[in-house]
């Protein structure tokens, strides 16, 4: 009995031994599940992804994210995996975790600096380590690169804001195998000891600071398959010990200012894919040994200073895709070898100074799809064999001497969407195959020697946007359509057309630019052309036009240049033309027009060479015109006309009057008013009659004395204000020394008042007083879009940028002398409840105090920041740098502001963009659901903010560019 007893408590023993050491295997060790616990009550989770953390629950192990080992006697947690959450909060107390070998927190939104504040024995065990795309700053952890993270494999700490220097103990990661710290704010050398690091495959430290050369001992690590440096400021040479990277497969050194040539030991790298080495400056020839690189894809050499011949030996890259080495100063011929290339895609060789001929045979044994052999010195015919593929969609060979007839081959390219083959010599007469080309949106024929009729086929161009023949020797009429009906700018200027200009333009309704100049054209101005609203400049000078100027003229709504010179046009000028504030440029010299110069704004301030050559007087002494002024002349033979029309003006009395009455209060609340009070003359001007009706000076004083302040300038503060009777609200800037600005500029200011846009929040009024000045403002409704971007999905931001890009559209058709002071940011947009996005237009008067304050913004161009040649594609590169926050989600300014050494956005985006997945660089919080369908929209939207961010202004779009493809996009989002 005694023995029985004894086994049944052995029994129960063993079974509460087996208990808990199941209940500890199932729940986890305390340690760990305290420690998890503790990370997950410091961040924020939006997502709500880590709701299973509970003590409650089963097991640990089934936590989200939660990996644990096999071990049967003591299970631990190996692997953390939460990338791509959305999270924010500091991350340092999951370092504590002793038994972790992979921990990936990439793609959230973690801040702080990295601590170790656990015994570093335990982390050890770490053998995969990825902190990507987070907002890490402070410096590289130093006892990461230390001898007890042997073990470690990967180490991925790219696009954060890591900064200072890469600690000199990184080469004791003898087991490392992939090493990416790009995309931070990293400074000084490269550390030579990152060249003992004999097992490392992937090393990239694109996007930083890092200067002087580039370790002369790199051909020790002799694993290496892929080695990205760009966007550096690194120096010197190549070092040649490249070469001996034997597994190298993808060589990338771009932007930055390496010298020298090309090292010849590169042609031993027999299994590199890629070779990118633009954008240095490098010299001398292509080494011949580069030929010898059988399996190469890519290679990349433009923006640089080489020269000297390109080799026939081009011919042994039999694999290659992609040859870029436009912006050299390479000579001679096109290799014939070139034609031979079987898997050639896109060939660009602008920009430099080659001769003689395109290689008869390119085109016949590829699939070309690009070819740009523009700004060369080219001659002869455009080969047959271009298009034989039918896959090219982009050819340019503009600024050349191509000579002879547009072949017939290459008018039957249905791929074909952009051509420019303006100021060559081409002749003979346009091919009629070309104008139905389906998918060409972009046609420039300009600066040839082409002749004979364009109006003898049938144009049936669905996409053309952009039609140029100008400079050319067309002749008979003007086609009434060239079968398309999103046409945007037409260009037939210096041509020998004649005949009437048809009145079927008035079904362009995206016609932009019309410019008709230097022809024969006779008859009078179709009235119909006043239905194009859109349109910004009409060019009819240099003509035969007779008859009068149509009246709707006065009605166009955006029209900015106006040029009907040199015609046999007459009649009287319509007294409302110039009505409209966008109207800035008229010319009218040099017909036979009579009467008085109207008295608008565009006539009062006219040149007199724009107004020569008629029979004009002046009403208004004090314009610039040069003509004589208009004299009373009781027999003048109208005289019957204007008393008939005074009769029936008092027929009309009655109903005429409320309408007269109407006009008289619009206009008269716009006029400046003088109001006294204590502090004396006040000028009063109101844009818009609501304000005018229910604002008074004593509302702005009192909002500046009283108001919450916004924010602050050089010389300005703005102020919130309220009016007490009617609750109406509003923000008030008060400048201080409102006498220092020119006339101009306040003329410039008052300009910006007559705006209204939707997108565009506007100046609804203008107080000023001796030195005393206030610019008065409708109250800004909604968030600021720097507070919500990253609450926001695709579809929204879509909307956003596409409605941020038609306020600064509309302001540069709108009128030139209205700018943004080069700066487009996300801190002058603000959203409201309904998602619809409004710009603040900063006026000129402003821009004259704040010059200092804005000279290092993330926003502005080069040019802009230098104030030297300030154009609106200047405020294109801020839309730019909006655009690469709406994608990534992060933020221009703290990236610029990174312990002052640092890279821009732009540059950053340039290297996601060129070497990374769209997963490493979009914002997380547009992953998931059905964000996957709009990838390629993403990327192509990236693609666009770098063209509207590149350094060279000219080659970035125009506003109208811009907010075509982003409609496209928002267009995609939403069917």
């Amino acid at each position: 009995m005694a023995k029985g007893s004894s086994n049944t408590k052995s029994i129960t023993f063993i079974c509460l031994f087996l208990f808990m050491l199941h209940f500890h295997s199932s729940h986890g060790d305390p340690q760990e599940v305290e420690l998890l616990l503790s990370f997950k009550a410091s961040i924020d989770d939006p997502l709500q992804f880590l709701s299973n953390w509970e003590t409650s629950s089963a097991t640990i192990c089934r936590w989200h994210g939660i990996t644990c080992d096999n071990n049967v006697n003591s299970s631990h947690v190996n692997a953390v995996v939460l990338s791509g959450k959305n999270m924010t909060g500091e991350v340092s107390s999951i370092f504590q975790l002793p038994y972790v070998t992979n921990l990936d927190l990439s793609n959230n939104q973690f801040v702080g600096e990295i601590t170790f504040n656990y015994s570093l024995n335990y982390l050890s065990l770490l053998r995969y380590l990825n902190l990507s795309n987070n907002n890490l700053t402070g410096s590289l952890p130093q006892p990461l690169f230390s001898a007890l993270f042997s073990n470690l494999e990967t180490l991925d700490l790219s696009n954060n804001m890591f900064s200072g220097n890469i600690p000199d103990q990184i080469g004791l990661l003898s087991s490392l195998r992939y090493l990416d710290l790009g995309g931070n704010v990293l400074v000084g050398k490269i550390p030579n000891s990152i060249t003992n690091m004999t097992t490392l495959q992937y090393l990239t430290l694109a996007s930083n600071q890092l200067v002087d050369k580039i370790p002369q001992e790199i051909g020790q690590m002799k694993s290496l398959k892929w080695i990205y440096l760009g966007y550096n400021n690194l120096s010197g040479e190549i070092p040649s010990s490249i070469g001996e990277l034997l597994s190298l497969n993808h060589l990338d050194l771009v932007y930055n200012n390496l010298s020298g040539p090309i090292p010849h030991s590169l042609g031993l790298l027999t299994e590199l894919k890629y070779l990118f080495l633009y954008q240095n400056k490098l010299s001398g020839p292509i080494p011949q040994s580069i030929f010898e690189l059988k399996k190469l894809l890519s290679l990349d050499l433009s923006d640089n200073s080489l020269s000297g011949l390109i080799s026939e030996r081009v011919v042994q890259l039999q694999r290659l895709e992609i040859l870029h080495l436009f912006s050299n100063n390479f000579t001679g011929k096109i290799p014939k070898g070139v034609a031979s290339l079987p898997r050639l895609q896109v060939l660009q060789l602008w920009s430099n100074g080659l001769t003689g001929e395109i290689p008869e045979e390119l085109g016949k044994h590829s699939n070309l799809t690009v070819l740009d052999l523009s700004t060369n010195n080219l001659a002869g015919k455009i080969p047959d064999n271009m298009c034989h593929s039918g896959t090219l969609f982009k050819l340019i060979l503009f600024s050349n001497y191509f000579e002879g007839e547009i072949p017939k081959s290459l008018t039957s390219c249905r791929s074909l969407r952009r051509v420019r083959l303006q100021n060559n010599k081409f002749s003979g007469k346009l091919p009629s195959e070309l104008t139905t080309l389906p998918q060409v949106y972009f046609l420039d024929i300009s600066g040839n020697q082409l002749s004979g009729r364009i109006d003898d086929r049938k144009w049936d161009m669905p996409s053309l946007q952009m039609l140029s023949l100008a400079s050319n020797n067309f002749s008979g009429e003007i086609p009434s359509s060239f079968g398309t009906q999103i046409l945007e700018d037409l260009d037939l200027s210096n041509n020998q057309f004649s005949g009437s200009i048809p009145q079927g333009y008035k079904s362009l309704s995206e016609l932009v630019e019309l410019k008709l100049s230097y022809n024969k054209l006779f008859g009078n101005i179709p009235k119909e052309i006043c239905s194009c609203k859109k349109l910004v400049a009409l060019d009819l000078s240099h003509n035969q036009l007779s008859g009068e100027i149509p009246m709707k003229f006065s009605e166009m709504p955006v029209l900015g240049l106006l040029d009907l010179s040199e015609n046999q046009l007459s009649g009287e000028i319509p007294q409302d033309l110039g009505s409209t504030e966008s109207l800035v440029q008229i010319n009218i010299s040099h017909n036979h027009f009579r009467g008085s110069l109207p008295s608008t704004e565009a006539f009062l301030a006219i040149n007199a060479s724009a107004v020569t050559g008629n029979n004009l007087c002046d009403c208004d002494g004090d314009s610039s015109s040069g003509l004589p002024l208009c004299r009373s002349n009781n027999q003048n033979p109208t005289w019957l006309l204007i008393m008939l029309c005074f009769l029936l003006a008092l027929v009309a009395f009655a109903a005429a009057s409320l309408l007269v009455f109407y006009i008289h209060k619009r206009k008269s609340f716009s006029e400046v008013r003088k109001v006294e009070n204590e502090d004396g003359t006040w000028e009063v001007q109101f844009f818009y009659s609501k304000a005018a009706r229910l604002m008074k000076v004593d509302h702005v004083l009192s909002a500046v004395k009283e108001g919450t302040v916004i924010s602050k300038g050089r010389n300005w503060v703005s102020y919130e204000g309220k009016c007490t009777e009617n609750d109406m609200q509003f923000m008030v800037i008060e400048i201080s020394d409102w006498n220092s600005l020119s006339m101009s500029t306040w003329e410039e200011t008052v300009k910006v008042g007559k705006v209204h846009h939707p997108n565009i929040f506007n100046l609804i009024g203008t107080c000023r007083c001796g030195k005393k000045g206030y610019l008065v403002y409708e109250h800004e409704e909604g968030k600021k879009l720097s507070q919500i971007v990253n609450s926001l999905n695709w579809k929204q931001r879509c909307k956003i940028a596409v409605g941020v890009a038609k306020a600064i559209k509309f302001l540069h058709s709108r009128a030139s002398s209205i700018v943004l002071v080069g700066e487009v940011a996300r801190e002058i947009v603000r959203v409201d409840s309904k998602g619809v996005p409004r710009l603040k237009v900063t006026p000129p008067i402003l821009t004259c105090f704040d010059v200092k304050g804005i000279t290092s913004a993330p926003y502005l161009a080069q040019e802009a920041r230098e104030r030297k040649n300030v154009t609106e594609k200047s405020e294109i590169y801020g839309l730019g740098v909006m655009l690469i926050e709406l994608l990534t989600g992060r933020n221009a300014i703290d990236i610029e502001t990174g312990n002052g050494m640092h890279k821009s956005i732009v540059e950053w985006a340039r290297y996601c963009y060129s070497d990374c997945h769209l997963d490493t660089w979009i914002d997380p919080v547009m992953k998931g659901g059905d964000a996957s369908s709009y990838q390629n929209d993403m990327v192509e939207m990236m693609n666009l903010a770098l063209q509207c961010t590149t350094t060279d202004p000219t080659a970035r779009p125009c506003a109208r560019d811009v907010l075509k493809a982003l409609e496209s996009f928002h267009r995609t989002s939403f069917c």
